[in-house]
């Protein structure tokens, strides 16, 4: 029997695709049971000279206490303002359980905007 990726990977959704007008929360991703988690963010179309960006926030306990994550917790390819029409990827390696990305807005009127968190190697027990 081959064996690919499939078992070793669990995507789940990190920002509900749609169209974005403010700054935002993602949807609270819990890294128990994983041994790293890897968002893949989506743009679409930007109106009204939109001003977009995304952060990655940690947090020990579920559903409060959320804070930006160090820069040496982050491995990111994404820029301040995200592009229309692009992909970006974003690696958190930072030891917390609880992670969410966070949409932040600095001005325009809207983005196109979704994500999807990939947590990889289901083995793993966090503290």
């Amino acid at each position: 029997m081959r064996k690919g990726l499939f078992h070793n990977f669990k995507a789940i959704p990190a920002i509900a695709s749609g169209s974005k007008s403010d700054a935002a929360d993602g949807i609270e991703i819990d890294r128990k049971g994983s041994q790293g988690i890897l968002f893949a963010i989506n743009a679409g179309a930007v109106t009204g000279s939109g001003d977009f960006g995304v952060t990655v926030q940690e947090s020990d306990e579920s559903g409060s206490g959320y804070a930006d994550a160090a820069a040496d917790d982050v491995i990111s390819g994404v820029p301040a303002t995200l592009a229309a029409n692009s992909a970006y990827q974003v690696e958190y390696i930072g030891k917390k359980r609880f992670v969410r990305l966070a949409i932040t807005k600095a001005g325009g009127t809207s983005i196109q905007l979704g994500a999807v968190a990939i947590l990889g190697h289901q083995h793993i027990q966090l503290p």
